[in-house]
């Protein structure tokens, strides 16, 4: 079947202008507020240029909404960009792993939203955007892409839009919400956004011998501190919930035999949703904090996942939920990837490995404090002993299982990760020594899955017969 093609809604060109305008709040701030009465030549010039660019930034969206076409051609979508060099570009329907929408406040205004739909491949043909397109048209390439016919979409049109045959298991709280903007940390963002405030300001008014004579007055009258960090507190908790409110409000996971749904936002709406099948692999994550809660975070690697690491955040479960509640949904949706907490840990000789490898991080510190601050030269004996700490939580944490054709991998210090994939899902398995783990018995492993980049996943310390048995198991799955 083919349709005509198809320019984006109009309303691309005030997105565009917009997000223009978000990107240059620190110019606009500068040559408009803090330089507002500045009849400097290069301010002047400043604001001209500003104008120019805003200027050429709308014809550009402009055009660009003019010449960027999309068109559906029986089981492909056609994608006709470029303004002064033309570009096309198609993806068949069997190609789309993930898909997801993100509705921002100004889509939201024109009742819009985007749409990306993730392939497997890597480059420049590894996801398509549409930018700015109405919710029905968003339904109506899901549903080629789905192999609806035009019947089918005459006939489920009352139901666009919901959840039919989907199963809900997780929809988020206030208490939720509450539990998430602790464990985050969130409500500490005030106070990096205040002394943002306060050194800009200082380059412009003379603030500094205030600030001193005020902080000394304070400090002879200590009861006013504590009056004053009481409302500060609770001023940064709630700057700390309505954030985590903003990201994580109304979130809900569900699933239906085929795939894997998440959606969430009470600012930006984002929803994503994940094939079953090409789940490639299951990581676990616990900080401190998390493990002190009993919170988990578990991400799914897929072989679609978006490039991005702050995107990748989309394809994660809820990620400040009960470890118990997580893996019931996890076992409920994808039943062969169970997560099992006994598991065979490595001989004490890998803990004396782990603490004679080279300290790195100790070593910049000295050399940074050599050049900037040698009187603090101390501080590099505290990274030192946090660096001893976290490679012994690194050997008491980690370990691994085997059984069948499920591999189960449990790693880190400060922050540990639990890795879960079949052999079926393993790309490729490499066995790495140096000298020195030659002397001491052991080997690295490498497990490479498919996603976007390659998700490698290291478990140093193996004993070298135990390494030999993982490659041989990893060879068998061709023979099987």
């Amino acid at each position: 079947m083919t349709h005509g093609a198809n320019r984006y809604h109009p309303a691309i060109i005030l997105v565009d202008l917009i997000s223009f305008v978000k990107g240059s709040s620190a110019v606009i701030l500068f040559l408009f507020v803090l330089k507002a009465s500045s009849t400097s030549a290069w301010v002047v010039w400043g604001r001209y240029l500003f104008f120019l660019a805003l200027g050429m930034s709308t014809i550009w969206s402009f055009l660009k909404w003019l010449l960027h076409q999309y068109e559906i051609v029986g089981d492909t979508i056609v994608f006709r960009e470029g303004v002064f060099v033309k570009e096309q570009r198609s993806m068949p329907f069997d190609r789309k792993h993930n898909q997801k929408s993100n509705t921002t406040f100004v889509h939201r205004w024109f009742g819009l939203t985007t749409l990306t739909l993730e392939t497997g491949t890597s480059g420049e043909n590894s996801s398509f955007h549409f930018p700015v397109i109405t919710e029905e048209e968003k339904r109506r390439i899901l549903l080629h892409l789905e192999g609806k016919t035009v019947l089918d979409e005459a006939s489920e049109a009352p139901n666009l839009g919901k959840t039919t045959g989907r199963t809900i298991h997780f929809r988020s709280t206030k208490k939720d919400l509450v539990k998430a903007s602790f464990t985050s940390l969130s409500f500490l963002a005030i106070f990096p956004i205040v002394s943002t405030i306060y050194f800009n300001l200082a380059d412009f008014f003379e603030i500094e011998k205030t600030a001193k004579n005020a902080l000394d007055y304070l400090f002879l009258h200590w009861w006013m501190l504590i009056v004053l960090l009481i409302p500060t507190l609770a001023l940064s908790t709630v700057v700390g919930f309505i954030q985590t409110y903003i990201k994580y409000g109304n979130y809900v996971i569900s699933d239906d035999q085929e795939r894997i749904y998440i959606e969430k936002g009470a600012g930006n709406f984002i929803s994503f949703s994940i094939s079953k099948h090409r789940v490639q692999a299951v990581v676990v994550k616990q900080s401190i904090l998390k493990r002190m809660l009993g919170l988990v975070s578990i991400k799914l690697i897929s072989a679609g996942s978006l490039e991005d690491e702050k995107k990748q955040e989309t394809s994660s479960l809820y990620p400040f939920m009960a470890k118990q509640e997580a893996y019931r949904i996890l076992q409920t949706m994808l039943p062969e990837y169970r997560i099992v907490e006994q598991m065979e840990c490595f001989p004490v000789k890998v803990l004396w490995l782990k603490l004679l490898q080279p300290y790195y991080l100790t070593i910049l510190v000295i050399i940074g404090l050599l050049i900037f601050k040698s009187t603090w030269l101390w501080m590099a004996s505290i990274v030192f002993i946090l660096s001893i700490f976290d490679r012994v939580l690194d050997y008491w944490f980690t370990s691994y299982i085997r059984y069948g054709n499920t591999v189960q991998i449990r790693k880190g210090g400060f922050t540990n990760e639990t890795f879960v994939t079949h052999r079926e899902r393993i790309q490729q398995i490499t066995v790495q020594h140096s000298w020195i783990e030659r002397k001491f018995g052991v080997a690295t492993l490498l497990f490479s899955n498919k996603a976007k980049p390659l998700y490698v996943n290291k478990l140093f310390g193996v004993p070298k017969e135990e390494a030999g048995s993982f490659f041989n198991w990893y060879h068998r799955k061709n023979a099987s």
